[in-house]
């Protein structure tokens, strides 16, 4: 818990990484204990502050999973996700955590047709279990479901009555990722003015937008950022550990003291443990990332890679692919024929890559290593065999 308590006592923007919870419940995804064991320790290497690792009430292997995991002496924070009863805290703090999620629904649409109970309600067992929480030396988050549906002034109301039973942060969860960046920073900003109260987004991604909408709570004041590995999570999933932990640090100038390089290590661990593949356009760590194969990007990389990349594959665990097919331009098949010992001429280059071109269009796609060398095989073999005029490269 020692980065936690570091990052609350110098006020600094922190990562609440929820992939064993909310990446877990991604529709046909489980983690397997070992596996969640790993993750939490990937996680704590990469440098994140607060885990969230799933529900104790579930009992059986998810109880002991987590049991585990809170006393593995983490440097982050352990946290367990809870319905707002007393027994589901009880069950928490059984494990050995440091750290709850009260959860429940703020909107009207929830209490409605979810609950079928009223606000009042929704108050009276929020702050029940906050306070227990609170008295059994816990630090509390209470999150407000679907918050970004709540009408504002019972939503600042909530957070009151959650700071008055002693909740450290309340958790604004765009539950069905109805957000957008400019709502988002408007509303976080009127909550902090009428609070005070630490906020943390928590983002879902059904518009494509949790990444943004996240950067925008941040924007406006919120202190704690929920993430995913891979952006995993219900429906559509949530913000993306890796690409708010980059833009943070590249766009934002925050540097959070994120082991960045290690992010492809875990982002592909999380993908074979869940099922899920990284697909190659998967921003920061796909696999297309760092690849060129546009003739004037390519050359342009080559030349100064601050041309076409923001930022070194290095900062990532990856390593930059020129790619060579229909779209390279000759730099690119002089520098790739270089990795194989062989300095083409420019005239070479050309000849070579008109065969490259149009072997790519008869394929429909790159290269491999491989079928370049025979390309150029074939290539020498045509201009040095008997009968052709080598002068003209025209049949004698």
């Amino acid at each position: 818990m020692k980065r936690f308590k570091e990052g609350l006592k110098k006020g600094s923007i922190m990562l609440v990484d929820t992939t064993l919870r909310d990446g877990e419940q991604t529709a046909g995804v489980v983690f397997s204990n070992r596996e969640k064991l790993r993750i939490a320790k990937m996680l704590d290497n990469v440098g994140v502050h607060q885990i969230e690792a799933g529900i104790p009430v579930m009992g059986g292997d998810e109880k002991e999973a987590i049991r585990q995991i809170a006393s593995m002496g983490l440097q982050a924070s352990i946290m367990a996700w809870n319905r707002a009863n007393v027994n589901d805290v009880r069950h928490s703090l059984d494990c050995g955590v440091d750290a709850v999620a009260i959860s429940i629904s703020s909107s009207d649409i929830h209490i409605k047709h979810k609950l079928r109970t009223s606000r009042e309600w929704v108050l009276e067992n929020m702050t029940k279990a906050a306070e227990y929480a609170k008295n059994e030396g816990a630090y509390v988050s209470v999150n407000a479901e679907d918050a970004s549906r709540t009408d504002l002034d019972f939503l600042i109301r909530f957070a009151k009555e959650a700071q008055a039973a002693g909740a450290d942060r309340l958790r604004y969860c765009d539950t069905i990722g109805v957000l957008e960046p400019f709502g988002t920073y408007d509303v976080i900003s009127r909550i902090i003015d009428a609070t005070g109260m630490d906020i943390e987004m928590h983002t879902h991604n059904d518009f494509g937008m949790a990444t943004a909408n996240a950067l925008a709570g941040i924007k406006a004041g919120a202190r704690f950022i929920g993430v995913t590995v891979n952006g995993l999570g219900e429906r559509a999933g949530n913000a993306a550990l890796e690409e708010v932990a980059m833009a943070l640090k590249f766009l934002f100038g925050m540097n959070l003291g994120v082991n960045t390089k290690d992010f492809l290590n875990l982002c592909e661990y999380v993908a074979r443990a869940s099922g899920r593949t990284l697909y190659p356009g998967k921003p920061i760590v796909g696999s297309n990332t760092f690849a060129h194969e546009s003739g004037i990007h390519a050359d342009g990389v080559l030349k100064y890679p601050g041309t076409y990349e923001v930022f070194s594959p290095e900062e990532v665990g990856m390593q930059r692919q020129i790619i060579i097919g229909k779209h390279s331009g000759s730099n690119a098949v002089k520098m790739k024929f270089v990795e194989y010992g062989i300095d083409l001429s420019s005239e070479e280059a050309n000849d070579i890559l008109a065969l490259v071109r149009s072997a790519a269009v008869e394929m429909k796609r790159p290269l491999f290593d491989k079928e370049l060398m025979y390309i150029y095989e074939d290539y020498l073999y045509d201009i040095k065999r008997p009968g052709k005029d080598n002068s003209t490269g025209e049949l004698g």
